[in-house]
């Protein structure tokens, strides 16, 4: 049975940046009660990289929150638009994918979406199951529904457009593709991040040039990163994915800045909102320490994807080694075949760095140690004949053996 036209919209409106056009959406749940007949609620994500983060289970959560309401959740793994690239909030061309990197990485994406969705109630579709049959015809009548201006409406592609900066074609079609999607699966409802509200609208107007009713539409907040600044990105190191450690995952939230900590608890660990709006209170009175909140939020976290025991146990791990200075209970150990290494190279090979250039800035920021004396020369050689113990940051650790 399903729950009320005004519960559910209660439920669905709750954490959104936006929902779009709100009275489409009571009508089209007053239909789906009526006629006992589900709505489709479209998800899509392109895998251009393999991970997914906390930042991402703010949508997934609230396509969730539809299953829960029972509605089908229609998630769509664009093999296909990944390989064009979302040109959504970037200032240049994004490098293109091959359909074997989008395949490999979007096996991985719902291996990992499905940690939190109900995978009873949820429908997988690959993109290239329709963008791939197209004909150049079809691609020509596609791009006659949409006109150069409304496409310039998009901020980015306007200010890329003023400031002289390319635009390559095919970037002009992704925002078409990602709607030909919602055409082709007969979306009723469409969740995205804010970033993503000129695609999920293009979405609409497609299905009305096709004769299909349009889709409603919902964003959510975009989840700043562990630095407070950027959006959560692997390319900026800034995120917690839904695969780390609890260690790792409980580590990341209690550096994040006071400032994020009601948004964290809200959208990273679900509290309700008399639990987010107390918290805020508290600490904008003093009554709650900063630290105690993040320590709430980090258990809540690692709760949802560890369970509580685990939570518990990266509780009192933290307290170990950084309130008592101590080390981990279990460090990896990473072999190498040389006795000798520039540290930017360890540092890359080791996986403690995403890339050469970010292991020089953590070196110049004295962030690494090497058996508990800090690396500042970042052209520095390590003797590696004898077990190093390094770390990163505050949270990563390894012990590095030649073999």
């Amino acid at each position: 049975m399903f729950a009320t036209v005004n519960e559910q919209m209660d439920a669905f409106k709750a954490g959104t940046v936006e929902l779009l056009p709100e009275d489409e959406l009571a009508k089209k749940i007053e239909l789906s009660i009526k006629n006992k007949k589900p709505l489709n609620i479209k998800l899509g994500a392109d895998p251009s990289r393999p991970d997914l983060h906390i930042g991402h289970a703010v949508v997934l959560h609230k396509l969730r929150q539809f299953q829960e309401y029972g509605h089908n959740a229609v998630l769509i793994i664009g093999d296909f638009t990944g390989m064009i690239g979302d040109p959504s909030g970037k200032s240049k061309t994004r490098p293109q994918l091959t359909q074997e990197e989008t395949a490999i990485n979007g096996k991985s994406y719902l291996e990992q979406a499905t940690i939190i969705l109900n995978k009873e109630r949820l429908q997988v579709r690959w993109n290239t199951e329709w963008l791939l049959k197209l004909n150049f015809a079809d691609i020509i009548r596609l791009s006659a529904k949409y006109t150069v201006a409304q496409i310039l409406e998009r901020d980015d592609f306007s200010k890329r457009y003023k400031s002289n900066q390319p635009i390559s074609v095919h970037e002009f079609l992704y925002p078409l593709a990602q709607a030909y999607d919602s055409y082709a699966i007969s979306s009723d409802v469409e969740l995205g991040g804010s970033d993503q509200k000129f695609n999920l609208i293009v979405g609409r107007e497609i299905q009305k040039a096709y004769g299909q009713e349009p889709q409603c539409i919902v964003t959510m907040p975009l989840l700043e990163g562990t630095d407070g600044v950027e959006k959560m990105s692997k390319s900026l190191d800034n995120y917690i994915a839904l695969t780390d450690t609890p260690r790792d995952m409980f580590g990341k939230i209690m550096s994040i800045p006071d400032n994020m900590i009601t948004k964290y608890l809200q959208y990273a660990a679900f509290a309700d909102l008399k639990t987010v709006n107390e918290t805020a209170k508290g600490l904008e009175d003093g009554t709650i320490h900063p630290r105690n909140a993040k320590v709430d939020t980090a258990k809540r976290v690692v709760a949802i994807y560890h369970g509580m025991e685990e939570a518990e146990n990266a509780f009192s791990e933290f307290e170990r080694i950084f309130k008592n200075k101590e080390l981990p209970d279990n460090i990896d150990t990473f072999e190498v075949s040389q006795k000798e290494m520039p540290i930017l190279e360890l540092l890359f090979t080791t996986k403690l760095a995403p890339s050469k250039k970010e292991a020089r800035r953590l070196i110049e920021q004295g962030g690494v140690s090497i058996n508990n004396e800090k690396v500042s020369d970042f052209m520095a050689k390590i003797d590696l004949s004898e077990q190093k113990l390094i770390k990163v940051g505050k949270r990563k650790f390894l012990n590095v053996i030649y073999k």
